[in-house]
């Protein structure tokens, strides 16, 4: 059978992020509404609720937080694991010279926010949060490229996702190795076990589906008894359920399919809601001035931008790589700034970050800003540019 690349999974993800990333701003706003209002403490005890169960060792009794923070998010990650596979199988990430572009600009889009973060919060007690401006929201950032629609060339679209992919897998590092405090061996060898029981039904080519779920579960549990963060187990299961480079659906395809709309559309705007609870107080606008708030939203705007145009830059020039079909370097700078829409994955590692409430939420408020300024920034700029686009692609 002649190979070629399945893209229906990428249109429905794509297109499916659109209405996601409505009902996540719709979520964001109510979670701030709640937090500034009467309500506001109700919320928190309604979050602070634990459901589950303890039966002698085995205990699944956690509080709702948690259950959204490290249940839901690892199918969120899981999904994300599934992309990351089918990329680097049958996509952008298929082959050197087609992964080279987004990769190295991806590392340049993490690393530039660490650096100034880090160069702004040195011997403080917020150094920890130096992670926080690595990430890319992959959900708003296409979104907002959705709504540019053919103002840019459909090559950037799959160059963003690319990316914001070799993005999440550097979150998902920096979260397994910088962000676990204390290992327990025996909860991760049996998740080894697991893990290694998954690997050889891939190897044997075991197609269905609930083979790799069901002991998934288990591995969920014991990586988050193991002191590694549970969403880590999501990603782990991904990369053991099977695939395949032809246009055949694999067992893959098949969860990604079924996992995208409630990821999109339940799972992330739940955690919007649960983690966007943002009480305004006084000073905390002064406080986006303090080392933690301008580290946040210079490393994610600038940060993002400078990374990734200047990783790009050297890339193009090395000849490591070259420019997505039609694009020229207006087009990759108006990406970095997008790029620098943090907003869930952000949220996500300042939570991991940093103990005290005070500093989670000032760094909630700063990746808001500086969400919203790299959304606005990108959008104007590559709309500004659009007029030029045909000519500038002939040019390329």
């Amino acid at each position: 059978m002649k190979k070629r690349i399945n893209i229906s999974v990428f249109k429905e993800f794509f297109n499916s992020k659109k209405l996601g990333s409505i009902l996540l701003l719709v979520c964001v706003v109510t979670s701030l509404i709640i937090a500034n209002s009467g309500y506001a403490a109700s919320f928190a005890d309604l979050l602070a609720k634990t459901i589950g169960f303890k039966i002698s060792a085995f205990h699944l009794d956690y509080s709702i937080a948690t259950w959204i923070n490290d249940g839901l998010m690892a199918i969120f990650f899981l999904l994300v694991g599934l992309e990351i596979k089918r990329e680097l199988v049958e996509g952008e990430l298929s082959s050197l010279k087609k992964a080279s572009l987004p990769v190295l600009a991806a590392i340049g889009g993490m690393l530039v926010p660490a650096v100034i973060y880090a160069l702004f919060n040195k011997n403080t007690v917020t150094a920890n949060g130096w992670g926080i401006p690595m990430a890319t929201d992959i959900a708003f950032a296409l979104a907002i490229v959705a709504l540019l629609e053919k103002n840019v060339p459909s090559s950037l679209k799959i160059f963003l996702a690319a990316l914001a992919i070799v993005d999440d897998l550097g979150a998902i590092l920096v979260i397994a190795f910088f962000y676990t405090e204390q290992i327990h061996w025996n909860q991760l060898f049996i998740a080894g076990g697991i893990f290694a029981l998954l690997l050889v039904f891939n190897f044997f080519k075991v197609k269905n589906l609930l083979l790799y779920l069901i002991p998934g579960v288990f591995l969920w549990y014991f990586v988050h008894h193991s002191g590694i963060h549970a969403t880590i187990a999501g990603v782990l299961l991904a990369f053991t359920i099977p695939t395949n480079e032809t246009a055949e659906l694999s067992p893959l395809e098949k969860l990604e399919h079924a996992l995208t709309q409630p990821v999109a559309l339940i799972i992330m705007p739940v955690f919007a809601l649960a983690n966007t609870n943002i009480t305004f107080v006084s000073g905390m606008v002064e406080g986006l001035a303090s080392p933690l708030g301008l580290g946040i939203i210079l490393g994610l705007f600038l940060g993002k931008t400078i990374g990734i145009t200047l990783m790009s830059f050297i890339a193009v020039k090395l000849k490591l790589a070259k420019l997505p079909t039609g694009a020229n370097w207006k087009h990759i700078t108006g990406m970095g700034m997008l790029a620098g829409i943090g907003f869930t994955m952000s949220i996500f590692i300042a939570m991991l970050s940093f103990s005290d409430a005070a500093h989670i939420i000032e760094s909630k408020f700063a990746i808001l800003c500086a969400s919203v300024i790299s959304g606005v920034a990108g959008y104007v700029f590559l709309k500004s540019v659009s007029k030029k686009y045909a000519k500038t692609a002939v040019r390329n």
